[in-house]
């Protein structure tokens, strides 16, 4: 994802401090959410994620900081055009399901016949539509989930924040989540999003910023959030004779082809290829260098 210069970020989150008493909650925390993005803000428990989020949608006020969304403080406009699913779900448990969804989004500003129409497009698609006269405390847990998302984008937001959006969903299920998701951000829409299922985040989100003890400690693409941490370790698959070489602190030769070298921390992996390439002892096939998961990343940081 590539912006431009001037484009105005959905949300900007400067320098952000929040307490609650002695305890420091978000310590100067900066971030910015862009157009057409998804934003993965994770952490373990506590690390300061769901404070900071209230804290943009105004339900705390920050000790100090600034919080821009949509371009501007936030506004009864602004609040209008977000749409916030948290962890803790909240939905009218007597109402049933269709009628629930439309008054949600009347409360957004929505006519009352476009809300029933985005209600059942949403029904339907999250196979819920033989549901919606049915009250929603008859819900499973994973049917309540589903219809707490709809709830979180009747309204066609510009901005979607997500709190742990595929707890209690099976892979079925979690899947047309995603869908919903990824086709607000093929709309330019903004989403930020909790989750503590990294393999969502890693194919999901375009950047992410890791919050621990309420300080961003890794904030960037994911895709170089992953080279930063790549291993030390070159997969090479090819055939000859592999030499000592500088920069290079072990070489295993696993099978006939197959080759593993273990770098020193600052040799460059493709320095590495091109020497063994000029050396004309070992014609390679295809090489890798071992890139960790973002599970992996994760813990490395947070235990650091």
């Amino acid at each position: 994802m590539i912006w431009m210069n001037h484009t105005i970020p959905t949300v900007s989150v400067k320098n952000l401090h929040k307490s609650f008493g002695k305890t420091v909650a978000v310590a100067d925390v900066t971030f910015d959410v862009m157009p057409g993005e998804v934003f993965g803000l994770l952490g373990p428990n506590g690390a300061g994620k769901t404070t900071a989020i209230r804290v943009i949608l105004d339900i705390f006020k920050p000790d100090s900081g600034t919080i821009e969304v949509l371009g501007k403080p936030m506004s009864s406009d602004t609040r209008d055009r977000i749409g916030y699913m948290p962890e803790e779900r909240g939905l009218y448990p007597y109402m049933k399901v269709l009628d629930c969804l439309v008054y949600l989004g009347r409360l957004k500003g929505m006519a009352k016949n476009d809300a029933k129409q985005r209600a059942e497009y949403y029904l339907e698609m999250l196979g819920l539509a033989d549901e919606a006269k049915n009250k929603i405390e008859t819900l499973s847990r994973g049917m309540t989930q589903k219809v707490q998302v709809i709830a979180a984008v009747v309204h066609a937001p510009d901005l979607l924040i997500v709190d742990e959006p595929f707890a209690n969903l099976d892979p079925i299920n979690a899947q047309l989540v995603r869908k919903i998701i990824m086709e607000l951000r093929s709309q330019n829409k903004s989403v930020i999003m909790t989750s503590h299922q990294l393999n969502f985040v890693e194919t999901m989100c375009d950047r992410i910023a890791l919050i621990h003890d309420g300080v961003v400690v890794l904030e960037g693409s994911v895709a170089d959030v992953r080279r930063q941490f790549a291993s030390d370790v070159v997969y090479l698959t090819g055939v000859g004779e592999i030499g000592e070489l500088d920069g290079v602190l072990e070489i295993e030769q696993r099978t006939a082809t197959e080759w593993h070298l273990r770098l020193h921390s600052d040799t460059d992996p493709h320095h590495v290829i091109q020497t063994i390439i000029a050396t004309g002892q070992f014609r390679v096939d295809r090489f890798s260098v071992a890139m960790p998961t973002l599970d992996e990343i994760f813990v490395r940081v947070v235990q650091q």
